[in-house]
This record gives C-alpha cells, structure tokens and sequence, in this order.
C-alpha cells in the first residue's frame, strides 16, 4: 500500500513539473512566467521528495530527503521573490506594459 501511495505522490509532482512547463510556453509577460517556475519548483520538487520518503527504507535516505525538500522551501521563494524584484526595478516601460493588457 506504501508504494502506490509513494508512486502517486511522485507522479503528481511530476505532474505539477508538466503543468509548469506549459506555463512557461503559454505566458509572455516575466513575472507570470516566473510566477510558474516557482511554484513548480516549490511544490513539484516537495511531492516528488515525499514520494520518495515514502518509497524509501532506510532512515538516513528519508532525512536526508527531509532536509532538501525544506532548505528548497526556504530559498526558493526568497530567490523567486529576489529575481522579481530586480525585474521590476530594472524593467522602465512597466507601466505601460501593465496598462496596454
């Protein structure tokens, strides 16, 4: 039982990692796209990581899982949110392009 349930949390992340890539090849605008990326890497990468907790034997593997999935869960908003910061600090025609959509 331990396994299917394992075998599903990685498909649905591989799933959301599916999902993410068709945003990226759907919207235009950076921080939308961004916003796609990050949330795959977030999401996609803890379902995988707990699938493979679950599928795994040995307590060393499992911790070891543990810690990548929260050091991803604490750096990667913070970059996200970096990198979208400098977009909009470096991006001058913002304004217009937010008003011409």
């Amino acid at each position: 039982m331990s396994k299917i349930v394992g075998v599903l949390f990685v498909l649905l992340g591989t799933f959301v990692f599916a999902v993410a890539v068709l945003g990226l090849y759907r919207f235009h605008y950076t921080l939308n796209r961004m916003h796609a990326a990050a949330l795959a890497d977030t999401l996609g990468t803890a379902l995988v990581m707990i699938g493979l907790m679950i599928l795994g034997l040995d307590i060393f593997h499992i911790l070891k899982l543990f810690l990548v999935v929260a050091f991803l869960w604490i750096t990667s908003p913070v970059s996200s949110h970096l990198i979208s910061k400098a977009e909009i600090l470096t991006n001058l025609n913002l304004e217009e392009r937010m008003k011409e959509k």
